[in-house]
């Protein structure tokens, strides 16, 4: 693929916006001009996710286009808590798990970015200049922003109609993580689109501090069958570190409508083949097949080829032949607690409509001695025995008591 083909594909495969415009930007990544963009995590765990490949893959192309990448670990703001899609308070996090976190993310992300040779990707903590600001100094910053323009944020408007407390360090973060693009005096950022709010906050004061057009790439989000995205706080991800035989489990057991999109956001399976793949699906092509495809692409970005193959044939052996697989993850609850709260608890399921909605597909059932499977059609169903369960296709989790 030549760079014009790359630039093409990078302002438009799992791309929702550019800021200011597409025009804008695709302007500047032609102009032969060397430009940094940056990528924010906050370290509010151990271990990414697939929800973090999304940007993470665009700002790996970022930086094979020549540019300077930026991974910016949001130390300092993971501190206070990002209120992004919170409907209440997001507990705050102390020094100790932050900085334990953050020491974690450069192994986990060299998987997409090259921190050696002659264009290395940096990594910065925000903490470096943000905990060194006094009260002065983050009054003079704040003086650039008005209530109006923070408080329309819709998650603010939620907060406030249904009568919960939003907290003043909580409409501070869109300042404190707009001010690091000012600090690095970045030429862009990227993000999902539910961080289109704290980006564009960022954009506006690199304008009126440093009179600098700052783009913003917000990016499509991953989301499951609620219409929640992926990530720690649904309970629903697939971390960079699952063995090869979970993620490729956990992959199988999405929903039809997440093939495209996965593999439009977390491969680099061209676009050409992508759109095969839909033409297929919208013809009638067994699905099933489609997914084995996904589930390797991605198994193989994060443990190679021949693990991936291997994580395929054992999810075969064992779902094409009914057996129950050998690595089932496993959770001590007390007797008498609902089956419900076991699964979310886990990670399994994300959400108590998600249980309902699979009990009443019949699709939660009790693997008994024999190895055969009983359906669970009572929403409050107690767990009374260890046992395995089988949720939907390909999930099961064994609760021991």
């Amino acid at each position: 693929m030549g760079n014009q083909e790359k630039i093409t594909e990078f302002l438009e495969r799992g791309v929702e916006r550019v800021y200011p415009s597409k025009e804008f930007l695709k302007e500047r990544l032609e102009s032969g001009q060397k430009l940094t963009m940056y990528l924010g995590i906050d370290p509010t765990g151990s271990y990414l996710h697939l929800g973090h490949a999304i940007p993470l893959l665009k700002l790996k192309i970022f930086q094979e286009l020549g540019h300077r990448a930026i991974l910016l670990i949001g130390d300092f703001t993971g501190m206070i808590g990002d209120p992004t899609d919170k409907t209440a308070t997001r507990k705050k996090l102390t020094r100790k798990e932050v900085s334990y976190n953050a020491r974690l993310y450069k192994n986990q992300t060299s998987r997409f970015l090259k921190f050696g040779g002659k264009n290395p990707a940096r990594i910065l903590h925000n903490s470096k200049w943000l905990s060194k600001l006094s009260l002065a100094d983050t009054l003079e910053i704040s003086s650039n922003i008005t209530y109006a323009q923070t408080i329309k944020r819709d998650m603010f408007q939620k907060r406030i109609a249904e009568g919960r407390d939003l907290y003043l360090h909580e409409l501070m973060y869109p300042m404190m993580q707009g001010y690091d693009s000012v600090v690095m005096n970045v030429d862009g950022e990227i993000g999902g689109n539910d961080q289109t709010f704290n980006m564009l906050m960022g954009r506006d004061l690199l304008k009126k501090l440093k009179d600098k057009e700052k783009f913003v790439i917000t990016m499509k989000l991953l989301a499951d069958t609620e219409g929640k995205k992926m990530g720690k706080t649904e309970n629903n991800m697939v971390s960079f570190n699952e063995k090869p035989e979970t993620m490729f489990g956990k992959i199988m057991s999405w929903s039809d409508n997440l093939i495209v999109p996965g593999f439009e956001l977390l491969t680099e399976v061209p676009m050409a083949e992508i759109i095969r793949v839909k033409t297929d699906l919208i013809s009638g092509t067994n699905p099933r097949d489609s997914k084995l495809k996904l589930a390797e692409a991605i198994v193989a970005f994060y443990h190679g080829n021949n693990k991936a193959k291997l994580a395929q044939k054992s999810f075969l052996a064992t779902f094409s032949q009914g057996k129950t697989p050998s690595d089932i993850k496993e959770v001590k609850v007390a007797v008498g607690t609902l089956l419900s709260e076991c699964l979310i608890g886990a990670g399994i399921i994300a959400s108590k409509s998600e249980w309902r909605r699979l009990v009443g597909e019949n699709a939660v059932s009790v693997i008994v001695s024999d190895g055969k499977a009983t359906k669970i059609v009572d929403f409050n169903f107690k767990v009374e025995t260890t046992a395995v369960f089988k949720i939907g296709k390909h999930r099961f989790l064994k609760i021991v008591l």
